[in-house]
């Protein structure tokens, strides 16, 4: 290749890609004892940095004032998917916080003061549903929250993130989540909200975050997510989705967030995070694909449906709908989609590399002082300590056959102490504390 076809792009695709096999390599160098250390997870440090995070903060965070749920959020998961707890008084004092974010008319700002806004009130819920006591959940008000999010409900079928805000995939996702796992998820809210989030799949089949974007991995889990908890997601064409996503995975073993772009840590969760969704939906993805080959018979053609024009997909989807296609018979009551979801049994292997994945989020994401990092040269921070960690969760337990069984040991790479707690994968709160939330609400 001459010197005038290097790209930009591609000189620091060359410079991670050396970076990453440079650490690979002086691993392989190892005795295996010291590649048993170098594969742990430094549980330990990860917990005082996370700690030390939510007392105090270095005044850098400033720029960090409209998201500081979103610190708590990061922090407090990461905590819980560690199995570390906080003691009585951290925990109110958190409470005490986010109750001042809350606003007087509904949804949670960045701080107290702030406008309410979607992602924070998303990053509140959370926090709230992962510290888990009658204190942090009652102190939701949900009446209030569910008249916020109807007040940020667009005639597009979308959401605003906050007045007068923007509207895309991430608003339709926060809201949608937020009143799903508080239980007042009704069909007002979810009005069109398929309809909008079906015209930001694009022709690689990822889902961008507004029509005629391009598709991203944060908005391809945060579409495919909200499609199954409106319980609409049979009308997304799934094997296109998951064609684009298994080739985000990088020969770093990581995921990069769009075609062409760096590997990213925090893609562990938004495009790793895509798998474990899929497939509890393989019954329907091989329903799908039986219904492509129907079609492309009645159709005299031998195209593969990715390679096809417009007008053959709304063919082939208004196909979907008039066969009736349902994504699962067992969910009739939107309030238990969650729970129904989570329990539906996941009958096949993984369809990415997870320990490619783990591999990369320990050796090369990991900070050994504490915390996770983007990739290597990069510093460590809250919010990929948080994505990172949550990814290899669900690696973990990607081949768990339902959420009450045991992990398998040959998904837990390096000690099997490294193995971490179980998380949501529709709404990214550890199982345990999601199950407390839903039988809190479910009675409130």
């Amino acid at each position: 290749m001459q010197d005038a076809d290097v790209t930009v792009t591609l000189r620091e695709q060359w410079m991670v890609e050396s970076q990453v096999f440079g650490i690979y390599g002086y691993f392989r160098e190892l005795p295996k004892r010291a590649q048993t250390v170098m594969l742990e997870i430094a549980t330990d440090t990860h917990i005082g940095y996370l700690t030390n995070g939510l007392q105090r903060l270095p005044p850098s965070f400033c720029v960090l004032d409209a998201n500081r749920p979103w610190l708590c959020y990061w922090i407090l998961h990461s905590l819980a998917l560690l199995g570390e707890s906080i003691d009585d008084n951290l925990e109110n004092s958190i409470v005490d916080f986010l109750t001042r974010c809350q606003d007087p008319l509904g949804g949670y700002g960045g701080g107290p003061g702030q406008m309410p806004h979607l992602a924070t009130t998303y990053a509140s819920v959370n926090s709230l549903i992962t510290l888990g006591g009658r204190n942090a959940l009652s102190s939701i008000n949900r009446d209030r929250l569910q008249a916020f999010l109807q007040r940020m409900k667009d005639p597009s079928g979308s959401f605003r993130m906050h007045e007068k805000g923007e509207i895309d995939v991430r608003a339709c996702y926060t809201a949608i989540s937020v009143a799903s796992i508080l239980n007042f998820l009704d069909h007002e809210l979810m009005e069109n909200v398929g309809d909008y989030i079906l015209s930001c799949q694009t022709y690689e089949g990822g889902i961008a975050g507004e029509p005629g974007s391009e598709a991203h991995g944060g908005y391809t889990f945060c579409g495919l997510a909200t499609m199954i908890l409106i319980n609409e997601v049979h009308r997304l064409d799934l094997s296109a989705l998951i064609n684009w996503v298994v080739f985000r995975q990088g020969v770093e073993g990581g995921f990069q967030g769009r075609t062409n772009k760096l590997v990213d840590g925090c893609y562990s969760f938004w495009q790793g995070g895509v798998f474990p969704l899929i497939h509890k939906l393989h019954q329907l993805v091989e329903e799908q694909l039986r219904m492509l080959d129907s079609c492309e018979h009645e159709h005299d053609s031998s195209q593969r449906y990715l390679n096809l024009p417009e007008e053959r997909c709304q063919i082939d989807r208004s196909h979907f709908e008039q066969k009736g296609l349902q994504s699962h018979p067992n969910i009739v009551n939107l309030s238990g989609v969650g729970l129904d979801f989570v329990k539906r049994s996941a009958n096949i292997g993984p369809l990415f590399h997870n320990l490619a994945l783990q591999q990369y989020i320990i050796l090369c994401s990991q900070v050994m002082d504490g915390g996770f990092r983007d990739k290597p040269g990069k510093s460590r921070d809250f919010y990929h300590t948080c994505y990172c960690l949550s990814g290899l969760s669900l690696c973990q337990y990607i081949s768990l056959q339902d959420a009450d069984s045991p992990p398998v040991a040959q998904d837990v790479l390096g000690p099997y102490s490294n193995l971490l707690e179980l998380t949501h994968p529709l709404y990214n709160v550890v199982l345990e504390r999601y199950y407390k939330a839903h039988e809190f609400f479910s009675l409130s």
